[in-house]
């Protein structure tokens, strides 16, 4: 049986790998990986509720509550 020797790890023809196409995917393909990376560590991470560190209008500023431990 003879077969086709080819070199190892060789898929497709250089030209193509050369090409406008080829480079537009590989870009493509790039950014997918990133933002599907950053994501995955977005999910991670705890969640941020900015709006907790802004102190509002009517929100006092010590408790009046008979525990003193309270949060505010």
């Amino acid at each position: 049986m003879t077969g086709i020797v080819l070199p190892a790890g060789i898929l497709l023809p250089e030209s193509i790998l050369h090409s406008e196409l080829f480079a537009v995917l590989a870009a493509f393909v790039a950014i997918n990986t990133v933002m599907y990376a950053a994501l995955a560590v977005a999910k991670i991470l705890p969640k941020l509720y900015p709006a907790g560190w802004i102190r509002r209008h009517n929100q006092r500023s010590e408790t009046r509550s008979i525990h003193p431990d309270a949060p505010h």
